[in-house]
């Protein structure tokens, strides 16, 4: 059982739903991803997705493509995301992990290392789980087996548009979580009509057995709680990247968990 399945067993039991918090990895500091990520768990953080910076983000918002652009002037590759997951788990070894990224670093990383050298070397830093979005769920079936061989989840995006063919064919390969785009469209783009998240879930529950996320729109705390009493899990990332974005290294912690709080209290209340 996988460290993803583990937690969400923990929270449902314990009646609380899953707060994601995504961060692109080397932003905005090439060093502080670690820090931060230790941060966000001490603020409630259930599962961290860790955004692998790439040159060409179709699924990406404005914000989130510059903080990418950021990371990559920096030095950040898969190399370096590895070993900040690495350096997370010498004080941590309870929290999932999630490299949320595309599929040409993981190619491109396989070319240099040698066949399947992601899925080894994400299983000896401890990644837990992986979202490629250029990986559509009907080529992907001997990949999501070696990683579950590893331990680890292979985690699709679902999307408004998506058909009752399409969630069958994630429901068949996905593990660990389904992730829900609530808007049509890229990260950030616009504000969520909680509504329409309601009417969605209960169809792709007719497929997915595995916990749900939301994410794509949720920006407070009032987003966050009436997303958390329908779906299992509130993914937050744009507005994570807004707030840290202008902060001087000593603040970037600070800023990120004390966000994080709000939501987790808003999360849990009854």
């Amino acid at each position: 059982m996988s460290r993803i399945t583990t937690t969400f067993d923990a929270l449902k039991a314990a009646g609380r739903k899953a707060l994601i918090p995504y961060v692109t990895a080397g932003f905005p500091f090439a060093d502080i991803t670690p820090d931060l990520m230790h941060g966000m768990v001490e603020a409630g953080a259930d599962i961290i997705e860790l955004g692998v910076p790439f040159s060409d983000p179709m699924a990406d918002g404005p914000v989130i493509q510059k903080a990418g652009e950021k990371a990559l002037a920096l030095g950040i590759g898969m190399t370096q995301v590895l070993a900040m997951v690495t350096a997370f788990r010498e004080k941590n070894t309870t929290t999932p992990v999630v490299l949320m990224g595309y599929a040409n670093p993981v190619e491109r990383y396989d070319l240099k290392h040698g066949d399947d050298a992601f899925i080894r070397d994400c299983a000896a830093a401890g990644v837990d789980g992986v979202l490629i979005v250029d990986y559509p769920p009907e080529e992907c079936e001997a990949f999501a087996a070696k990683l579950r061989s590893n331990g680890m989840d292979l985690i699709f995006l679902l999307a408004p548009t998506s058909t009752d063919e399409r969630m069958a064919l994630v429901a068949r390969v996905a593990s660990g979580y389904v992730y829900y785009v609530s808007l049509k469209g890229v990260t950030g783009a616009g504000h969520m009509d909680t509504g329409a998240v309601e009417q969605m879930l209960p169809r792709i529950r007719q497929h997915v057995k595995i916990p749900v996320g939301v994410g794509f729109g949720i920006r407070d705390a009032q987003t966050a709680q009436a997303i958390g009493k329908v779906a299992d899990a509130v993914v937050i990332g744009t507005r994570i990247i807004q707030l840290l974005e202008n902060k001087p290294h000593e603040r970037v912690v600070a800023t990120c968990a004390e966000f994080l709080r709000g939501i987790r209290l808003a999360l849990d209340k009854p």
